[in-house]
């Protein structure tokens, strides 16, 4: 699993699967160096305990999803694009898409520029994309682009080369930005869910960046799915414990290997192609397999899965779901 199943027992936040945050990608868009995709998924369209499929409701009206960019490293955000959707009705769903900069971005809130109002989110195979100026926006069901043999890795690395996600759907957010938009110099990313407290007031419930960790390697995992990367360095130790045991590292390696992994940002540099760890993730790039040779200390290599077959050579890139949720949408929608 990538960030799938971070609630307790591979279950989801809050028992619910719409705000389970999947996984992050970001690199050049492919011929428009210009350009960047930034693409949060969340959302599994299967569960793992229990097992079985989730709701057909794509995203939940009462959450926010936010991209957070931090621009100079202190792993404070500066800018946050935040999505908020409308309630599921007649099999339908629409989206708003805003953006925050500065203090607001850091905080907490749904309010900010209006980039997209009203955006279509897809529920079937055909990809409804929204254009505003130089941004292109989509939101709906999309095939899971993550690959893993889940259960060889449950079973203690014994990997049969089953693909767990090769049949899998998540929802998927796509933003096309252009770069001056991030700033055009190396940034850090990750990605967030919040729903409503009982006080009205908003409670993260999810956040990463890195694949695999959040589910693998945290042992206070409310304080780490709510906390920020500013404050990473309090669960170092932590790490560093657990990569001990599944490593075999010494306690002073097990510490710097750790610091490599906090705090829990992506890099990205929209000037240089992607690669995970180093800079970004494309959806090809096999996370997994590098997480597995961390976390055994180069014990297991791998699990001889790979890509997948669906991507799109074009927005939003991820391919459609396996499972049509309704008839026909249409191809673009002008903002």
């Amino acid at each position: 699993m990538s960030h799938h199943y971070s609630g307790p027992d591979f279950s989801f936040p809050q028992g619910d699967a719409r705000v389970d945050f999947t996984d992050l990608y970001a690199f050049p868009k492919p011929g428009d160096t210009g350009k960047s995709i930034l693409i949060m998924n969340v959302h599994p369209s299967a569960s793992e305990n229990p097992p079985g499929p989730t709701t057909t409701e794509p995203f939940a009206p009462e959450a926010l999803y936010e991209l957070k960019i931090d621009t100079d490293g202190d792993g404070i955000a500066d800018i946050a694009y935040r999505v908020r959707f409308s309630a599921f009705e007649r099999g339908a769903q629409t989206a708003n898409l805003y953006r925050v900069d500065g203090q607001q971005a850091a905080g907490t809130g749904d309010g900010g520029r209006v980039i997209v109002e009203g955006a279509p989110v897809s529920i079937g195979r055909e990809a409804r994309v929204t254009e505003a100026g130089d941004i292109r926006f989509f939101a709906g069901w999309r095939s899971d682009p993550f690959f893993c043999d889940v259960e060889g890795a449950k079973n203690n690395f014994q990997f049969t080369s089953d693909d767990f996600f090769a049949d899998k759907d998540v929802c998927s957010i796509v933003l096309e930005v252009p770069n001056s938009a991030l700033g055009e110099k190396e940034v850090r990313l990750w990605a967030r869910t919040l729903t409503k407290g009982h006080g009205g007031g908003w409670i993260q419930v999810e956040r990463g960046a890195r694949p695999a960790q959040a589910v693998v390697l945290v042992e206070e995992r409310d304080a780490y799915l709510g906390g920020e990367p500013a404050d990473d360095e309090r669960f170092l130790a932590g790490f560093a414990h657990a990569l001990e045991h599944t490593g075999g590292y010494t306690p002073a390696e097990a510490k710097r290997v750790a610091g490599t992994l906090l705090p829990d940002v992506m890099p990205y540099d929209p000037t240089r192609p992607a690669s995970f760890p180093d800079n970004g993730r494309t959806l090809t790039d096999d996370a997994f397999d590098w997480f597995v040779r961390v976390l055994t200390n180069g014990r297991v290599t791998g699990d001889s899965v790979g890509p997948h077959g669906d991507l799109l050579r074009e927005f939003p890139y991820v391919g459609p779901p396996h499972q049509n949720r309704m008839t026909k949408a249409p191809t673009k929608i002008k903002a």
